[in-house]
C-alpha cells in the first residue's frame, strides 16, 4: 500500500494531468470550500447506468492505466 502522501502526489498528478494546473487547482479550491459527502455523490454516480455498464466502464479504465 502507498502512502498517504504518494497518494495526494498521484492524485495531484492526475488533476493536473487530466484538467491542467489552473482547473486542478480549482477543483481541489472547490472540494475544501463546500461541505462534500461522498457516500453521497457516489449513491447518484451511476444512476443511469446499469452494472454491466459501470462493469465495461472500469475494465476500459483498468486496460487504459496498464498501457501507459
Amino acid at each position: 500500500m502507498r502512502t498517504d502522501n504518494a497518494l495526494r502526489i498521484d492524485a495531484m498528478n492526475l488533476l493536473v494531468k487530466g484538467l491542467g494546473e489552473l482547473q486542478a487547482e480549482r477543483f481541489i479550491y472547490l472540494v475544501k470550500r463546500e461541505r462534500f459527502d461522498y457516500t453521497e455523490w457516489q449513491r447518484d454516480l451511476w444512476n443511469d447506468k446499469t452494472i454491466e455498464e459501470v462493469f465495461a466502464i472500469a475494465a476500459e479504465r483498468e486496460e487504459l492505466r496498464h498501457k501507459q
